[in-house]
């Protein structure tokens, strides 16, 4: 009976002591600098092949082992159209692929970028020769990862119509 008695008064103890270096550890713990992605391709491109580049860089030194840049690329309104391309590195934590531009238009890019345990995905708009801004298709794609107009908000919309909610 004594062993439960002090088995019951020591677990607390035991417990209490570990919560006190879990509380230390997470106070001492540093938070990692952001990893920043500056695409380096112009907004305004020419027809025909062009080098997509980013430069990856964390507390304002560079990257040079990202796990994977790769850059996505699709015209105004047609991002399923759109194509992916493996980025690679040159130097100095830059990342450069490269694309051809078929046609005047108003394109999209992001630079799908992962380092160091970060996922970093910036856009960029790119205007290619001289295209007739009436004729562009608006893109009303996310900034997401997400591809395609997706319908779910409107099947969740009729399922709530349909069972009156």
């Amino acid at each position: 009976m004594k062993k439960w008695l002090y088995s019951l008064v020591a677990v607390p103890f035991v417990l209490f002591g570990c919560g006190d270096d879990e509380v230390k550890t997470l106070e001492t713990a540093e938070v990692p600098a952001f990893v920043e992605v500056q695409i380096q391709t112009e907004e305004q491109l020419n027809v025909g092949e062009v080098q997509l580049a980013a430069r990856v860089t964390q507390d304002e030194e560079v990257v040079n082992d990202a796990q994977e840049v790769k850059f996505e690329v699709w015209e105004s309104g047609f991002r399923d159209e759109g194509a992916m391309l493996d980025g690679q590195l040159t130097e100095d934590g830059i990342y450069v692929a490269e694309y051809t531009f078929d046609h005047d238009g108003v394109y999209y890019m992001f630079a799908h970028t992962t380092a160091r345990g970060m996922h970093v995905m910036p856009k960029q708009k790119l205007i290619v020769g001289k295209p007739d801004m009436s004729k562009v298709i608006e893109d009303i794609s996310s900034d997401s990862m997400e591809h395609g107009s997706s319908h779910e908000g409107d099947e969740e919309e009729e399922e709530k119509e349909e069972h009156g909610h």
